[in-house]
């Protein structure tokens, strides 16, 4: 086994325990802002795995995966933003 393949094994279970504890904070955290930041790390890690693959893999196809759910995290995060600071207005 080369060290690129035990790499991308650690990397899959580090991604993997990650992943989890995001899901667990989006189901069980208490506000709304609690669910947003850990649907933002659950993106990143995506990315981040995703990123990841490709290393390993040495190609580029899932290139404009990683640029769309980039794009998805930053409109949500932008669009709770914008909700929270309407709703702490009235």
């Amino acid at each position: 086994m080369t060290f690129l393949a035990i790499a991308g094994i650690v990397a899959g279970i580090m991604f993997g325990i990650g992943a989890i504890a995001a899901v667990t904070r989006i189901i069980r955290g208490p506000t709304i802002l609690d669910r947003a930041l850990a649907t933002d790390v659950l993106l990143a890690i995506a990315i981040c795995a995703l990123g990841a693959e490709m290393a390993i893999n040495r190609h580029t196809d899932t290139l404009v995966v990683m640029l769309v759910l980039a794009m998805f995290a930053i409109v949500g995060s932008i669009s709770i933003a914008r909700f929270m600071s309407k709703q702490d207005a009235s």
